[in-house]
């Protein structure tokens, strides 16, 4: 094995994904940080990308079906990407072919991102031959079987030549439930890249959809309605601040869609408010309801370093979050955020009314967090760190095999 510094790192990816999540934005943001980085320095390296991802086989009358959101975005981007067929989420065949993969494309790393390709790489035992970093986004357990899943890391982590995960809490997590040394493990919290502003007549045509007056206030929300993100707790909040605040006209608006959605809007009319509650559904740009919206607010019972954090601070708009996961890693309390108690309905009004009441504060939080966001969050910034911590682990797996060779040498000597 050797390194050269300044050349290439060819890096093969597995990424479990069929639609643009987080892991998707994350490893489309790397690649297409570090070509540009590379573009406007010879000292970068580039980077020779080559995903892989697993789909369920499809029945051979579906054959002309057009390919995943998550494979049309690589080819967008000019990313190379190999569908493995698979029978069921485990499907043990995938060994053979993940083999023969490898094998050909004779990475300098691989890289995994799910439990799944974790569980893989393991059983494999490709982490013999190959430098592997794996990612750790986060866990959810929402039911049995994800819990299972979830298990499956403290036999897979422990062999990943690193692990990056995406805040403090999370290493932490990982050190006292899988077994896997702080000093092995690296924080990078997600990156954002600004976009441009929503044109005004789109948003002012959305707020006509939405049925939101010029006189009212737009609270929002965005995430997948499902119970740790606690939008059962934002509409205990929401209506505190009515009946605390009847002189504060404002709507509720919650984008996204999942489990949760029945119980919420049941919540909403038990309440009174649904009224004054709209739920959108999933939404393919979000772009305008931040151009749109007073103050963003995040519920959420635990977060890792959380996208919809990121879009707000580079969309300029107020954030109001519970104090959970990596949050108060990114944001500091009435600095860059109103930060509150995680099931706080109480302290959530409060702050959401501070926000709506307080054009200085709001204009003060919102010119900070957008400042972290083109130096701390830059998507620069994260794939030159990236870069540093690949390289650390082909300097360090170069290391281990010299000195097995000299012991190797030393005792076919004697």
């Amino acid at each position: 094995m050797t390194i050269n510094q300044n050349s290439s790192i060819r890096i093969l990816s597995l990424v479990e994904a069929t639609t643009i999540n987080g892991v998707a934005k994350n490893v489309f943001e790397f690649h297409r940080a570090a070509r540009e980085l590379n573009e406007q320095s010879p000292d970068f390296p580039s980077i020779a990308a080559h995903l892989v991802t697993f789909e369920r086989k499809r029945p051979a009358t579906d054959a002309t079906r057009a390919p995943n959101q998550f494979v049309s975005a690589a080819g967008k981007l000019k990313l190379e990407v190999e569908v493995v067929p698979e029978r069921r989420r485990f499907d043990m065949r995938t060994l053979a072919a993940l083999r023969k993969i490898v094998g050909i494309q004779k990475p300098d790393l691989v890289v995994t991102h799910s439990v799944k390709s974790h569980f893989l790489m393991w059983r494999s035992r490709l982490w013999k031959d190959y430098p592997w970093v794996a990612f750790h986004h986060g866990y959810t357990t929402t039911d049995l079987k994800m819990r299972a899943y979830n298990w499956l890391d403290r036999w897979s982590l422990p062999h990943a030549d690193r692990l990056v995960t995406v805040c403090q809490a999370f290493a932490r997590e990982l050190a006292s439930s899988n077994g896997v040394p702080l000093e092995k493990i690296s924080v990078q919290h997600n990156s954002v890249r600004p976009k441009a502003k929503a044109d005004a007549a789109d948003v002012q045509s959305l707020k006509t959809r939405l049925g939101i007056g010029n006189d009212e206030r737009f609270v929002l929300t965005v995430g997948r309605l499902s119970r740790e993100k606690a939008h059962i707790d934002l509409l205990a909040a929401y209506n505190l601040l009515r009946d605390t605040n009847p002189d504060i006209l404002s709507k509720l608006i919650i984008v996204g869609d999942g489990p949760e959605r029945g119980r919420l809007e049941a919540s909403a009319r038990a309440y009174g408010i649904n009224d004054r509650v709209i739920f959108t559904g999933q939404m393919s740009d979000v772009q305008p309801f931040y151009a749109a919206a007073d103050v963003l607010v995040l519920p959420s019972l635990s977060e890792g370093s959380p996208y919809v954090l990121l879009e707000a601070m580079a969309a300029n708009l107020p954030v109001v979050a519970t104090a959970v996961g990596g949050v108060p890693e990114m944001v500091e309390n009435n600095n860059s955020a109103l930060l509150v108690p995680a099931r706080d309905k109480h302290a959530m009004a409060a702050a959401i009314t501070r926000v709506l009441t307080d054009e200085e504060m709001a204009r003060r939080l919102t010119t900070h967090a957008f400042a972290m966001v083109g130096t701390r969050y830059s998507p620069a910034a994260y794939a030159s760190s990236l870069i540093e911590i690949y390289r650390g682990v082909l300097r360090s797996r170069l290391r281990k095999s010299n000195r097995s060779n000299s012991a190797l040498t030393l005792s076919r000597g004697l």
